[in-house]
């Protein structure tokens, strides 16, 4: 009789989700975390023996017959490599249709542990060492409670002809940090141990789910628990781990002492070791020190990839290094022109900061691959302040529109003062009037220097009266009249010949006691 399990809704929900969105083939994600190089390495080990017993016995043969043997060597080689692929290939097919079967149970739950039961107990017995699981698993990463619930079912199924392998609770423990489930990671490396099957690959997964979630000490506590086994050790991911605990940290200085550790325990740094460094240096922002990890990555036999290029670019953004931002996004634009709204800004943000010439048009080829549901407040504020610096009359005034409708607020005095100046050079005393109504209206920063400015434009176009009711407005917002506030009204009144109050303006003054203006004493 076949045992009926429940699937959870959340899973049903994932399940759902995953059917209309996946592709016949699976589409496999290499995690750093739980790679394994021991195959290749076996064979490589295990390729030059045969090649130096081979040559030692067969020395009194002819050259010919040396060098034709060589060469079988070789094609054997080239043999088992391939016939590794495609057991690779039959192993991906297999799970795939599993998942897809699985997949066709998205409304009926039960059945989905019936096609596990029918299907997946034999896939997995053929697989003693794990693989077909492991596989499984990868393939429903999109959808990790979906794997979880797969996983929890083999777990269920062990017995004694079918035990659960290392990599297999690697994963699982992999997919609850995932799920953001700290508390069943921990449970499931416990079992393991229990088990006596504790490997560096569940350390490296115990270690990588406090890491994503935000547990660095435990982390760094599971590192020293491995360090202490005896019959395991750790691995170059191990130290990748912690290099990137330590780089979200901003732990510089702990973090190129693990890479010493690396370089003491004569491993070699990965690709995953490099782009961590880098990222971390990114985080601190220190710039040389990006630079320097990634020439010493050129260098050597690690060459970067798409995320390396990511990094960098990021870091050029940042750091305000246009040339080398420009260069880089040339290399990733096709990717990141779709794929990395988040780079897009960053690199806005670099034109924003700097004296381009061209900047403005620049800006404006990247806000177009922008989407519009992607909007953010401060994005808005660093363009309201370059179009202000740049006196583009209809850019300013649509992103002071935009950032009004949006109920973004300016809290920055510099950027006001920005908007100020742009309509004074333009001599729009009326627009400048009417943004000053509309910024207090909106709860944005107002600052003495916008009712100054106002009263100055309104005396060099004789609004006097307008001028003076400037000073209404000061006093109801508590701004007290200073020495610049008389200032400007001598000099309004003085322009326009206003004897009697300009004299009533340094009567003012003197009981303020700002003293007397050298020019008003008759001579």
């Amino acid at each position: 009789m076949k045992r009926v399990w429940k699937i959870s809704e959340t899973a049903q929900a994932e399940l759902f989700l995953l059917h209309h969105r996946c592709s016949s083939k699976p589409k496999t994600l290499t995690s750093p975390l739980l790679s394994n190089k021991n195959n290749n390495n076996n064979f490589t080990r295990s390729s030059s023996r045969r090649f130096i017993r081979y040559s030692y016995l067969q020395s009194s043969s002819t050259t010919t017959e040396s060098f034709s043997n060589i060469i079988n060597l070789f094609v054997d080689r080239d043999k088992w490599m391939h016939a590794n692929a495609r057991a690779r290939e039959n192993l991906n097919n297999k799970v795939s249709e599993l998942r897809d079967e699985l997949l066709q149970t998205v409304e009926e739950g039960e059945e989905f542990f019936s096609v596990l039961e029918e299907k997946g107990d034999s896939l997995f017995r053929s697989y003693p060492d794990g693989s077909a699981l492991v596989e499984l698993l990868k393939q429903l990463d999109s959808c990790p409670q979906l794997a979880l619930e797969v996983f929890h079912w083999r777990r269920k199924q062990e017995d004694c002809s079918n035990s659960m392998t290392p990599e297999e609770y690697a994963k699982g423990i992999r997919v609850a940090g995932r799920m953001k489930n700290v508390d069943m990671a921990v449970e499931f490396f416990t079992e393991a141990a229990n088990k006596r099957i504790k490997t560096t690959s569940t350390y490296n997964a115990l270690m990588a789910a406090y890491m994503y979630n935000g547990f660095a000490e435990k982390c760094q506590l599971v590192f020293r628990d491995l360090k202490r086994e005896a019959t395991c050790s750790p691995t170059i991911v191990t130290y990748n781990i912690l290099i990137s605990v330590f780089g979200r940290l901003m732990l510089v200085d702990h973090m190129e002492a693990t890479l010493k550790e690396v370089n003491d325990s004569k491993l070699s740094p990965n690709l995953y070791t490099y782009n961590n460094l880098i990222a971390g240096y990114v985080t601190a922002w220190m710039w040389d020190s990006m630079e320097k990890t990634y020439r010493k990555m050129q260098a050597s036999t690690v060459k970067p990839d798409l995320n390396t290029q990511l990094l960098m670019l990021r870091g050029y953004a940042h750091s305000g290094q246009l040339g080398k931002m420009e260069e880089t996004y040339e290399l990733v634009k096709y990717h990141v022109d779709i794929n990395e709204i988040p780079l897009i800004r960053a690199m806005i943000c670099a034109y924003c900061r700097s004296s381009d010439t061209n900047r403005v048009e620049k800006i404006q080829a990247l806000l177009m691959l922008i989407p519009e549901n992607e909007y953010r407040p401060w994005l808005n504020v660093l363009l309201i302040r370059v179009y202000a610096q740049e006196d583009l009359v209809e850019g300013l005034e649509s992103s002071i529109n935009e950032a009004f409708e949006r109920n973004t607020s300016i809290t920055t005095v510099n950027v006001m003062r920005s908007i100020i100046a742009s309509y004074f050079r333009r001599n729009s005393v009326d627009s400048l009037a009417n943004f000053v109504k509309r910024a207090e209206y909106a709860g944005w920063v107002i600052c003495r220097s916008l009712y100054h400015c106002k009263m100055v434009m309104y005396a060099m176009q004789n609004r006097l009266g307008e001028m003076e009711s400037v000073l209404d407005e000061m006093e109801n917002l508590n701004f007290k009249p200073t020495k610049k506030t008389f200032l400007i009204l001598y000099k309004g009144y003085s322009l326009w010949g206003q004897r009697h109050k300009v004299e009533r303006v340094l009567g003012l003054m003197c009981k303020n006691g700002y003293g007397i203006i050298e020019d008003s004493v008759p001579s």
